[in-house]
Order: C-alpha cells, then structure tokens, then sequence
C-alpha cells in the first residue's frame, strides 16, 4: 500500500498544476500559522457555545426540517450502497447533509460557493436543495486525493446525474479555483468551507471571499476543532451573529443570521 500511495503521488507531482499545491499543502502541515487559543482551549469554547440545530430548525420551519431529515435517510442510504465498492477512504460526510439542505432551502439560496467537494455529500445535499427550489448555481472548489490512483474520477462521485446541471466544479485547489468562480459569481449566499483545514488555508479562503459575500448571507465553516480559526474571526472582526453546531463528529461554525432571510 505504501508503495502504491507513493507511485500515486509522484504521478500526479508530475501534473504541473498540481504540483505547487501539493508542495504548499505540505509546507502548512509543517509551517502553519498560530492561532489565539490552544487546540484544547478551543475545544473548551466550542462546546461551550455549541447549540442544537435541530432544535433550531423545528422552530424555523419543522415541515421543511422533516423535508430535510428525510433528504439525509435517502442521501445516506444511497452514499453507502456506492462508496461500498470503493476500496479507498474518500472522507466523511454524513451527518451534515440535512442542515445544508435546510439552510439552502430556507435561506433561498440563488449563489453557493463550496470548498472541499471530495465524494459529494455536500455538493448532493446543495443540488438536491436546488433541484426542489428551481433556482440557484453551485460553484465547488475541490483538489484530488492525490495518494489514490486517477483520483479525479472519484470527486463528486455521490452526485447523481440529473442534478448537474446547476453544478461547476474546478479541481485545482483553492488558491485557483476561488479567484475563477469569484470572477463569475456577483454575490455568494452561501459559502462552505470544507477543504484545506489549516490555519492559514482558511485565512486565504475567507479573505477572497469576503467582498462577495451577500450580508445576510451564510458562512459555514466545517471541524472548527482543528485550529482556533473560526474563534479568532468573529473575536477580531466582532461578528454579531454565528452559531456552533455538532452534526456526527464534527463541529460547523455558522456566521450569519438564521433566524432572517
């Protein structure tokens, strides 16, 4: 296997596009940028401030939450039947589907910039949420696994054919592929961000971003337990509005108003 991983990644160290960012996604696992509070500290604030977004939803709208509640069975139910015949890990993803078919749903969503496509749970859930509306464009950034073999066959592979249509994906990291979907987007409603989840990764993506983004728009922010990113941003830029949630595993940081559209 090791052998194998090493082949996969010289192969695509080869790719000239690649390349570079596979040697800056090395640099920030060695050399990455501080944040205010501790790895453990920060886990202390989250679940500190961590909310029910169930319990949310309900009240928002619960025939929509059920809607979405039962868009995630199917969408999960489906995700296990496809990734069991690929022997290769291509990341979690479970959990958070319904919220992101909600908020999209509920927000009436007519922009959605992603990052971190990987097999598709997210970008599903957006396209689905999209398909029921009638409206609405999903821009998603993503970068190959590139320790697997043709790993670009297996991006967004969750994402069935018929929801397409309403999709754009770029594949050449996100120091790329924000600047191209920034320059055709004229207001983002929904940013996610899902990939490189290093400090400064984060920092680059959020500051590209920012100028695009609709003011009651969503910022979704994926294990926010990793680094204290999400914690420095709304401490320092005194963000009035944001939420932590836990779906699974994981905890998603939201900065916005949910309960205005």
């Amino acid at each position: 296997m090791l052998k194998t991983n090493i082949r996969n990644v010289l192969a695509q160290a080869l790719n000239q596009r690649r390349f570079p960012v596979m040697l800056k996604k090395l640099w920030r696992r060695l050399v990455d940028d501080k944040g205010l509070l501790t790895k453990e500290e920060n886990l202390k604030w989250i679940q500190s401030h961590c909310s029910d977004f169930e319990a949310l939803a309900k009240e928002l709208g619960p025939a929509l939450w059920e809607d979405a509640e039962n868009f995630g069975k199917g969408a999960d139910s489906k995700a296990e039947e496809t990734l069991r015949n690929i022997e290769y890990s291509l990341g979690g993803g479970a959990g958070i589907s319904p919220f992101l078919y909600f908020v999209t749903r509920y927000m009436e969503s007519n922009c959605i910039v992603e990052t971190g496509v990987a097999a598709g749970y997210s970008s599903c859930a957006f396209l689905s949420a999209i398909k029921t509306t009638g409206k609405g464009r999903l821009y998603s950034s993503d970068f190959p696994y590139f320790r697997l073999p043709d790993p670009e066959r297996l991006i967004g592979i969750l994402v069935d054919e018929s929801l397409k249509d309403n999709w754009e994906l770029y594949i050449d990291g996100d120091e790329k592929n924000l600047p191209r979907i920034l320059d055709k987007v004229d207001q983002i409603d929904i940013f996610h961000y899902d990939s490189d989840k290093s400090y400064s990764g984060r920092k680059f993506a959020m500051s590209a971003v920012k100028e695009k983004m609709n003011k009651n728009g969503l910022i979704i922010m994926d294990d926010i337990q990793d680094n204290s990113y999400f914690h420095d941003y709304i401490k320092i830029n005194e963000v009035p509005t944001w939420y932590i949630f836990k779906f699974a595993w994981r905890h998603v940081g939201v900065i916005g108003n949910l309960t205005t559209k």
